[in-house]
């Protein structure tokens, strides 16, 4: 099932979501290779946090994600990633925040402010620990969200089932020490505003083939996996 941008039965929430990225006020599309501030289409805007965590490992991984949802969705995506940190005032411009690293990971508090705003406000965040990030991650999104928990999502749970299913839930794309792969989230007034995938790994799955020599079956789970997580996203 492609996932299309006029679908008929969009509920509120999802129209609100899509008004927020095409009509904001500050503009709509940046990337690394050109700075486009009139192309509505969507894309994926990488966190650049700070605390010296690696925020721009694998470079090629958004680029390549976007292009496959371009081939696979009717979304209208752009071919490079932008990169934003919380405080810049293009954030609000994305729905689409992705973030992923290997270390520290450290919130001054005008970040936690404005992410939780961000976040409450129709924003989603998508967080892929990269061995290493997990207590850094959790420790500052109890900052953003302190009466909230992380909660691993059922397997049932729409996002594994929106153009691709998983039975399983969350899947395993690169092997670091064993441990099953798990998916969590937070919750603001029903809405999932907060993915983090642990021992996972996807976004290795979405760079070049020659960064991590995943073998292709895991590749293509990692992107079925992302265009799941992007559709999520935008469509509720």
């Amino acid at each position: 099932m492609a996932c299309d941008l006029q679908r008929g039965d969009m509920t509120a929430k999802q129209f609100a979501l899509v008004i927020f990225f095409l009509f904001s006020s500050v503009p709509v599309a940046y990337s690394q290779e050109k700075n486009d501030t009139t192309n509505p289409d969507v894309t994926i805007a990488r966190l650049h946090y700070h605390g010296g965590g690696d925020w721009y490992n694998d470079p090629s991984a958004i680029p390549n994600m976007l292009r496959e949802i371009g081939e696979r969705t009717n979304i209208r995506v752009q071919k490079y990633q932008a990169v934003v940190e919380i405080m810049d005032p293009e954030l609000f411009a994305y729905p689409f925040l992705f973030m992923t690293g290997h270390g520290e990971v450290r919130f001054a508090e005008e970040d936690v402010q404005r992410l939780r705003l961000y976040l409450t406000q129709g924003g989603f965040l998508y967080a892929d620990d990269d061995y290493g990030m997990d207590a850094a991650f959790r420790r500052e999104m109890k900052k953003v969200f302190p009466d909230k928990e992380l909660v691993e999502l059922p397997v049932d749970h729409p996002i594994y089932h929106m153009d691709y299913s998983f039975s399983s839930g969350v899947p395993k794309i690169h092997e670091h020490d064993g441990k099953a792969p798990r998916g969590f989230g937070i919750f603001h007034e029903g809405r999932l505003v907060v993915y983090y995938t642990y021992e996972s790994n996807i976004s290795d799955g979405w760079a070049d083939p020659d960064v991590h020599n995943d073998p292709a079956e895991k590749r293509e789970e990692a992107f079925r996996m992302g265009v799941n997580i992007v559709s999520y996203a935008l469509f509720n």
